[in-house]
């Protein structure tokens, strides 16, 4: 009993006078962390609408880390938001910040590749990846927010790095059903989903950073392919749970889905810009599937495509601690139905200490929405508020 109340004491001091508490034995090390984020959101509605419910505070971060090592050859983490566990009680999934965010073991044991088991991030998409804390926005862009794509899953990842870090290999099997996996098992189907993903950068490694913070001297350059196959058998949608399929139906898709995507980035001094662009084919098993839209199976050749991209701009401008971000994203919801949605999203943020605490404003602007699909009723949004790393 004494030994665990002086092991409290020590966490509370540590945790007092520092950004992170680290603990060792010399064979097993210890690292706790933590994350506060909150700002107040404000729309500008569509002329007719009176719903003002999102013009609100909001606690998007109040997480706890933990990551360990055990010699040379096992890590692990696990991440959890307490601001999220109680919206998912309602079965709403964040995808982009579910509850439970990370949950894994990785080992390095062997020379060929390491091994990740487990719930984490599924290695496709860089912006998917690159962690929230490194970004101007309090919003990724559509494409990547776990709407098209599942974002995190249970399962099996190999990867290795090769050429110093410049090239880094991902594959892995998964259950398929997304940030949902953890709720029941699989589909009728019981097949898993299938990702892939390779990037490559020049002429030094690149971390998964959207700002060029310590204003390289060199420009630098990274290029990922990504890919990710499921085949599900879901009767009548009675296997999904809740929320599965995402907002868009397009998540999870009874029957063959295939996702394929591209990001650039660059860094130079002081600037950096990312650019992806992702592709949907879904070939649903039923002909009548909500997908189709209504339409005949000659007029749909069997498989719906949907998918966009988003390119965007940061500048770090050091003297001042301040990052600047304008972004532009484009998206088709569903090739069987005309027209598309555009986007566009600046973004500023004043370091008052380093990423660990910063003043972050987002302003959104729908320059067009894909209505008969995805009718929104605002023009117009403001996001303002503070991130703290503890």
């Amino acid at each position: 009993m004494k030994k665990t109340i002086y092991l409290l004491f020590i966490l509370l001091i540590g945790s007092l006078g520092q950004a992170q508490i680290s603990i060792s034995n010399g064979e097993h090390n210890i690292e706790i962390s933590s994350r506060i984020s909150t700002y107040y959101n404000q729309r500008f509605l569509k002329p007719g609408e009176e719903e003002r419910d999102k013009n609100r505070f909001r606690l998007r971060d109040a997480q706890l880390i933990i990551e360990g090592r055990i010699r040379d050859d096992w890590e692990y983490e696990v991440q959890v938001d307490f601001a999220d566990i109680g919206s998912n009680n309602t079965g709403e999934i964040d995808a982009e910040n579910p509850g439970l965010m990370d949950a894994f073991v990785t080992y390095k044991g062997l020379e060929a590749f390491n091994i990740k088991l487990g719930y984490s991030k599924l290695p496709y998409s860089r912006s998917s990846i690159t962690p929230f804390p490194y970004s101007t926005y309090w919003q990724r862009a559509q494409i990547v927010r776990g709407d098209f794509f599942s974002r995190r899953d249970v399962g099996v990842t190999l990867y290795k790095d090769f050429w110093q870090k410049r090239v880094n290999a991902f594959a892995g099997v998964y259950t398929g059903l997304g940030e949902s996996s953890l709720s029941g098992d699989n589909d009728a189907s019981g097949n898993p989903e299938f990702v892939a993903r390779v990037d490559v950068s020049y002429p030094a490694p690149m971390k998964n950073r959207e700002i060029d913070y310590v204003h390289s001297s060199i420009p630098l350059f990274s290029l990922g392919l990504n890919g990710r196959y499921t085949n599900k058998n879901l009767p009548d949608g009675e296997a999904f749970p809740d929320g599965a399929a995402g907002e868009y139906g397009l998540k999870i898709v009874d029957g063959k889905k295939y996702t394929y995507g591209m990001d650039f980035t660059f860094q130079y001094k002081g600037f950096s810009g990312q650019f992806e662009i992702h592709q949907i084919n879904a070939q649903p098993q039923n002909e009548n599937d909500p997908l189709f839209l209504g339409l005949t199976p000659a007029q749909t050749e069997g498989r719906v495509l949907a998918g966009g991209y988003f390119s965007q701009l940061n500048y770090f401008v050091k003297d001042y601690n301040t990052i600047v971000s304008v972004r532009y994203e484009q998206l088709d919801l569903n090739d069987l139905n005309a027209g598309d949605s555009k986007r566009m999203s600046a973004a500023i943020a004043y370091q008052i200490d380093g990423f660990d605490a910063m003043v972050k404003l987002q302003y959104f602007n729908n320059l067009n929405d894909q209505e008969s699909l995805d009718p929104l009723d605002w023009n117009q949004q403001i996001r303002l508020g503070l991130q703290f790393n503890l």
